[in-house]
């Protein structure tokens, strides 16, 4: 059992998970800097980072052809800066919870739309997921996030601060991420998986460098904007430079290259159908991040919820995939 692709592909997952939910941590943190900049420095520092990991990859590297490379560059666009750009804003101008509750969606909203997605040419085939099998953990897990939505709308509901306007333009950039990181991972999990004989880490190392240009650009752009339109945000760093660049370096190793990494493992081991509803390592990370934060355990109605999400992906790895079909990849 242990060493089965679906034992380790989900403890790469639950990995990739924890590292993931630090990037809610960053908008809290420093609520006084813009999402753009939020999500442009933790991609340039992501990038920095990658430039060193390169030399050790760089075997796998001169593998890559130039399609690859699109590819990498439209996987980092999307799934990189403009995710994060929307999620930063979001929960800026949400808070932590709402944010949080819409991304909790992203399990059952990846699981689906890779079902309706079916196989792509050039990929390993996998034996079909039937929609009876996969019904009840999705199920369980839509349960559970209704329950700690609920949870956390009330808390929304009692705050007579609340901009409903501010928080209806929050969940809007949320649906927006949401849509973001429902195109990346089956787009990302295609390319492995039509790719087994390639190195995840190679891969997570050229997403990387595929992220520096794009960061550098919209820093640059940044820079331009806030010195055209007479902002008072001190620039390049803001006005707190040491948390800001501690906290994006801390985001970009971590959440960024190692997260990428772990998932990119995971991916190559687990069906798009079981690796989507993984995910649910993220809200539950972050959910946690967010609990500490506040300095308050969870009510009793979250819990439930925690568990309802957690059954759903136990009953998920239950109802894994079976055998390849006879037209595997040759790869």
């Amino acid at each position: 059992m242990f060493a089965t692709p679906v034992f380790s592909g989900t403890l790469f997952a639950l990995a990739a998970g924890l590292m993931w939910g630090l990037v809610f941590v960053g908008p809290l943190l420093l609520p006084d800097y813009p999402a753009a900049l939020l999500s442009f420095g933790r991609y340039l520092a992501f990038g920095l980072i990658a430039l060193p990991l390169a030399w050790f990859d760089r075997a796998t590297l001169r593998q890559l052809t130039r399609a690859d490379w699109r590819e990498a560059l439209r996987l980092a666009l999307v799934g990189n800066v403009v995710y994060y750009l929307f999620l930063a804003s979001a929960i800026q101008r949400a808070g932590g919870p709402l944010p949080t509750m819409i991304i909790g969606t992203l399990p059952v909203v990846i699981a689906i739309t890779a079902k309706a997605r079916g196989h792509r040419e050039g990929t390993r085939r996998e034996a079909p997921l039937r929609w009876r099998a996969l019904a009840p953990s999705l199920l369980l897990i839509a349960a559970g996030i209704a329950l700690v939505n609920q949870i956390e709308l009330q808390h929304l509901r009692a705050d007579p601060a609340a901009d409903l306007g501010r928080y209806a333009l929050g969940a809007l950039l949320a649906v927006g991420a949401v849509a973001c990181w429902t195109w990346y991972p089956i787009r990302n999990a295609e390319w492995l998986r039509a790719h087994p004989d390639r190195s995840p880490r190679g891969w997570a190392t050229a997403q990387g460098l595929a992220t520096l240009p794009l960061a550098v650009l919209g820093y640059a752009l940044s820079w331009a904007w806030f010195a055209l339109a007479g902002s008072e945000f001190s620039m390049p760093l803001g006005p707190r430079p040491l948390h800001f660049v501690g906290l994006m370096s801390a985001i970009g190793l971590l959440a960024s290259w190692l997260g990428t990494l772990c998932w990119n493992e995971a991916s190559q081991r687990l069906p798009p159908t079981i690796a989507g509803q993984l995910i649910v390592f993220e809200t539950l990370s972050a959910l946690a991040y967010a609990f500490v934060l506040r300095g308050q355990w969870p009510q009793p109605a979250t819990l439930a919820g925690i568990v309802l999400l957690v059954a759903g992906v136990l009953w998920a790895l239950r109802a894994g995939p079976g055998p390849e079909a006879a037209e595997a990849h040759p790869n």
